[in-house]
């Protein structure tokens, strides 16, 4: 697939990347010739220097036959402009921009062929502020991923000593959940991945990836850790775009406390926010988190814009008595860094955001790609089209299928039915199969068992 991605930020890059790495021929276009230098030594992509809304500029990078335009620079203005102009000039099948600001995204009817021609919306902020939410939700989740709507979820979870299933084999997993069926789909056990089996035993500190009804997710998770309180009190550090859109998605349900440094960002908050507690000041000050009761936070959560403020706030209110606290990096070596460590959860924007555009590039009907382990892994809900005689899925067990080295099939969504699949589970036509796959290099073995026929694509 061809595909030109205009901006060679953080989120450009990570894009890059990640295609990269799948045959795809790749130009990426940004004003900064350092950073476009950078990039070209360490993939194989092309170049173009320049404007991305540019008409000349979208020319040179090869807009003329592209597939796929990804414009996810830094300017909201830029990135629609430049779908615009490759829809006009150049009949772009698919474009995918980078919408940041609430005052375009409150109206949908800017974003349509007879407007602004974007196909396909992406707002990282969005994006973070929901997976922040779901782990909320789940006290003591390291991931929650929604599929099918919702209605199943991947979750990962560190085992811990002690734990009902802990030191037993996975077999034995659902006999305890009266009826509350889940699949572990991935172990990983000090970084490495295990394929499971039935007779797999599961060891403390495990991290373990399992799909389940969304209804049924705090029932195994009290298979492998120990059952905690829901969260109440919740702290924000920095009350920007994440911060404040987490504050207005909390602030009903729990208590909620924004810091913020910029008296004119607090300011901003204060009055958008209408039940949270917004303060003027630094969240690394001790004596400011001890005034507002830091031992007694369920979840610290550092948001602003510093990595390196977010990482020291967040270790600070850990060893100040918050219950978990995790902070927002941006960095991919300074994720690495901090994982597993004093910090309970560490956030990659570009991680949750590169899911919803490699769902708009995988081949074959995939409705949904989460990208997992740093990029490493992808879980995937793909639809199975055709028959028995079109199709290598629909109409054959799960136990027949070709599915390549690292691949397992977890669940299936049926109409308004989930189905937790054993090995004789038939696949259906129009079933919604999620898949997880530990060695991303193996996808396109993937995308081709759900091509239907030759011409499927």
């Amino acid at each position: 697939m061809k595909i030109i991605i205009l901006g060679a930020g953080q989120v450009g890059t990570t894009v890059a990347q990640n295609l990269a790495s799948e045959a795809n021929d790749i130009t990426v276009v940004d004003q900064n010739e350092h950073l476009l230098r950078e990039l070209q030594d360490r993939l194989d992509i092309s170049t173009v220097q320049g404007h991305g809304a540019h008409p000349d500029v979208l020319h040179r990078a090869g807009a003329v036959d592209a597939d796929m335009m990804l414009a996810v620079t830094n300017s909201d203005e830029t990135n629609m402009v430049a779908c615009q102009c490759a829809w006009t000039l150049f009949h772009t099948p698919t474009k995918i921009a980078r919408v940041r600001s609430q005052e375009y995204l409150k109206h949908p009817a800017l974003f349509n062929q007879g407007a602004l021609p974007v196909d396909v919306i992406i707002s990282p902020e969005q994006l973070v502020t929901e997976y922040i939410l779901r782990l909320i939700q789940h006290p003591g989740a390291l991931q929650v991923l929604d599929f099918a709507g919702g209605r199943v979820r991947l979750v990962a979870v560190r085992a811990y000593y002690g734990g009902p299933l802990v030191g037993k084999e996975l077999r034995h997993l659902n006999e305890h959940m009266r009826g509350a069926e889940a699949r572990v789909a991935a172990i990983y056990r000090r970084d490495h991945a295990i394929q499971p089996e039935g007779s797999t035993v599961i060891e403390a500190d495990d991290e373990v990836f399992f799909v389940a009804a969304a209804s049924n997710i705090p029932a195994v998770m009290k298979e492998l850790r120990r059952a905690e309180k829901p969260f109440r009190r919740l702290i924000i550090a920095g009350g920007g775009n994440i911060g404040r859109r987490l504050a207005m998605a909390m602030e009903r349900d729990y208590r909620v406390k924004v810091i913020e440094r910029k008296m004119a960002v607090a300011r901003d908050a204060a009055e958008r926010l209408h039940h949270s507690i917004v303060l003027h000041g630094d969240a690394a000050d001790e004596d400011l988190l001890l005034e507002e009761n830091i031992e007694d936070t369920d979840v610290f959560c550092a948001v602003t814009n510093e990595d390196e403020a977010n990482i020291l706030s967040a270790m600070l209110a850990k060893r100040l008595g918050a219950r978990k606290v995790m902070s927002l990096i941006n960095r991919a070596s300074y994720v690495d860094l901090v994982q597993s460590g004093t910090i309970d959860v560490a956030i990659s924007p570009q991680q949750a955001t590169i899911g919803t555009l490699l769902t708009h590039v995988r081949r074959g009907d995939v409705v949904m790609v989460h990208a997992l382990r740093r990029g490493a892994a992808e879980a995937i809900e793909a639809v199975a089209h055709g028959d028995r005689k079109t199709s290598k899925v629909v109409g054959r067990a799960i136990e027949d299928l070709k599915l390549p080295k690292g691949a397992s099939i977890g669940a299936i969504v049926r109409g308004d039915e989930v189905i937790i699949v054993h090995h004789d589970t038939v696949i259906e036509p129009e079933d919604h199969v999620i898949l997880f796959l530990t060695d991303k290099r193996r996808i396109g073995e993937v995308e081709r068992l759900f091509q239907v026929g030759v011409t499927f694509l």
